[in-house]
């Protein structure tokens, strides 16, 4: 049994990423990686490695830690319904928390990633 898991936040980043802009057809087609910061560098604070968009319309910024990566949600009526990927976002390594700038989805290490990208695209299908 493999006891290892990839929770550096920059590798859990560009596992997202590279799941997001993978497909060019069906729902994540729709998805896009826009304003990467290649020498982003995980930080306490978290960095902002890039941001997501969703039919050309930024929805996401994605925040890099040293254990970790988070998405800051937009709140607003965009392409992508908040609320959809709030209620889709579940299992091991995944929380959600309201905070002043949006809703925040914390990814804890990088076999979260397909459930997070399930829950975004959940989120665009509405």
């Amino acid at each position: 049994m493999v006891e290892d898991r990839a929770t550096d936040g920059e590798r859990i980043a560009q596992l997202l990423a590279s799941e997001l802009t993978g497909r060019f057809d069906g729902p994540l087609g729709r998805f896009s990686v826009v304003d990467a910061d290649r020498d982003a560098s995980p930080t306490p604070e978290g960095t902002l490695a890039y941001r997501v968009a969703v039919d050309e319309k930024r929805v996401a910024d994605v925040h890099i830690y040293p254990e970790g990566a988070s998405i800051l949600l937009e709140e607003s009526t965009g392409p992508l319904d908040v609320d959809a990927v709030v209620d889709t976002t579940s299992g091991p390594g995944l929380s959600v928390e309201s905070t002043d700038d949006g809703t925040l989805v914390r990814i804890e290490f990088g076999a979260a990633v397909k459930r997070t990208v399930d829950a975004l695209v959940a989120g665009a299908d509405t």
